[in-house]
């Protein structure tokens, strides 16, 4: 029995994959219309002690991370919970835009706080594509700003009256990255360090426009679990 944790596109494309072996993709279920494959859990485990129980219930010979690359708390409980059960775990991670040619003039931070902060001072138009969970951290510092925040779905919180919101799912591509960014001036970009090819247009536009960039950091990922970059190393790794 295989478990992936999934919320990527990675994670769906190996549940595909795996179409008629015994797996199951695993979604902490915030998301209203998950884009799934497979046989599907929705919710989370109740930590690393529930975690642990479902392995052994179901009988989980190995466990795929395909969770998002800013999803530590889920990256460290399968770790531990793995540990603890002698489970095999597998980190399926897109590579890190650090790589990208325009990454040694991006402003890179460690927080959300800090992102906040130096968007307000770099810019008056800035673009938010930092998820809807985290983009009302930024109202404090950009309350006054003409901020365009795009989201898959609505944030819960209130937003200001200057603020434009955008839902929408990637892939995006480069001719509607440029429309959008021109259409509203955007002068400074805030992204986390998600990696991949699915959102990366933005990043070569801002390059063509002169747009500075926030990027957030990658929290650290456990130590001791291997990593693959894509889905046809981590079938090579499940055998």
């Amino acid at each position: 029995m295989i478990l992936i944790l999934g919320g990527t596109a990675e994670g769906r494309r190996l549940a595909e994959a795996l179409t008629g072996r015994a797996a199951v993709l695993s979604l902490a279920g915030r998301t209203r219309d998950p884009l799934t494959a497979g046989q599907v859990r929705l919710g989370g485990f109740g930590g690393v002690e529930g975690l642990r129980g479902y392995l052994r219930e179901h009988g989980v010979t190995a466990v795929v991370d395909a969770t998002h690359p800013f999803a530590a708390v889920m990256s460290r409980n399968a770790a531990a919970a793995c540990a603890a059960e002698g489970v095999a775990l597998l980190r399926l991670v897109r590579p890190s835009w650090a790589s990208h040619p325009s990454a040694g003039s991006w402003h890179w931070v460690d927080g959300h706080g800090e992102a906040a902060r130096r968007a307000a001072a770099l810019g008056a138009r800035p673009f938010l594509t930092v998820g809807r969970q985290h983009t009302a951290d930024y109202v404090a510092d950009l309350a006054d700003a003409d901020v365009l925040a795009r989201v898959a779905e609505p944030p819960v919180a209130f937003l200001p009256a200057r603020w434009t919101l955008v839902t929408s799912r990637g892939p995006f591509t480069l001719d509607g990255e440029r429309e959008l960014m021109a259409a509203h001036g955007i002068d400074v970009l805030v992204a986390k360090d998600a990696g991949g090819a699915h959102t990366d247009a933005k990043l070569s536009v801002a390059a063509e426009r002169g747009t500075a960039v926030v990027m957030i950091r990658r929290p650290a990922a456990p130590a001791g679990v291997p990593e693959v970059a894509d889905v046809a190393g981590a079938l090579t790794w499940l055998g």
